[in-house]
């Protein structure tokens, strides 16, 4: 399923402007979608019609470097996406959201939902990284030789997504959709983007002590990037209070493969924050 997306709307921040889209209609919480690194607010294109319909309010938002925002900036590390998300709520006018971000961007709502609880109605953490992994752990290693490549050859990035990052099933869109992202690594000064998001630290500690909200881990069992991608989303899930849930076969993106079961974990997450207090 994959409707029609908004036509691309634009925030000017200090640095650049965040590229957005907004469906504008919908009584229940409002949504804010943020995808991963060198990825766009197109990661979300078969997930927000499911939610849509289900009558939020859904908005989706390019990263600095990615999509259609601007390219080079000085930071790309998760607070100053925070302050992009953040920003983004005032620019729209909405009170509270509800934020969810994928992979890199884990970090980002949580460390929104800790420096503006006034604003955020609960987070969602769909295969994220919120926690480093130890010094000297094997992952810790395999990811910086993995983003050093990433920058050197993009296609490095696409054989990732193509052989690892979806184990089972893959949208029907997938093999262009994957194109236009390595075509995309390939792209004046995308460069500089790219080495900011693999070099930087994505995912500090401590963060999550000072989140308050109401809280989702979502996680694909057959998450690569995870080496127990169920212990990972229980250690998560513990940190922030949250509840869990697991989508069974998926990879690293499950709102792309298999959106249906990602949306039957977010909507009743969505339907409680709704209820009155």
């Amino acid at each position: 399923m994959n409707a029609t997306a908004p036509s691309t709307q634009y925030l000017t921040v200090p640095g650049g402007r965040i590229a957005f889209d907004d469906t504008r209609q919908g009584d229940g919480t409002p949504v804010v979608l943020l995808p991963g690194m060198l990825d766009s607010r197109a990661a979300y294109r078969h997930l927000r019609p499911l939610l849509v319909a289900a009558g939020h309010r859904v908005v989706t938002m390019d990263l600095r470097g990615f999509g259609d925002s601007s390219v080079t900036w000085d930071d790309y590390g998760p607070a100053a996406l925070a302050g992009d998300a953040l920003a983004l709520l005032d620019h729209l006018g909405i009170e509270r959201a509800v934020l969810a971000g994928n992979s890199y961007t884990g970090a980002t709502v949580v460390k929104a939902a800790g420096d503006a609880p006034e604003r955020i109605a609960g987070i969602a953490l769909i295969d994220a990284f919120v926690e480093n992994p130890p010094p000297g752990a094997p992952m810790r290693a395999v990811m910086a030789l993995m983003g050093a490549a990433i920058v050197r050859w993009p296609a490095v990035w696409g054989f990732y997504l193509r052989r690892m990052a979806y184990p089972g099933a893959k949208p029907a869109d997938f093999d262009a959709y994957v194109d236009g992202l390595v075509a995309a690594l390939r792209t004046p000064g995308r460069r500089t983007a790219t080495r900011g998001y693999v070099t930087g630290d994505s995912a500090p500690t401590g963060w999550t002590a000072a989140v308050r909200c109401p809280a989702l881990v979502v996680m694909g069992s057959k998450d690569p990037d995870f080496p127990k991608p169920e212990l990972v989303a229980d250690r998560q899930a513990a940190a922030l209070n949250a509840r869990k849930a697991m989508i069974e076969g998926s990879g690293h993106y499950p709102m792309a493969d298999n959106p249906q079961a990602t949306a039957d974990a977010l909507l009743p997450f969505l339907a409680e924050l709704d209820r009155p207090r």
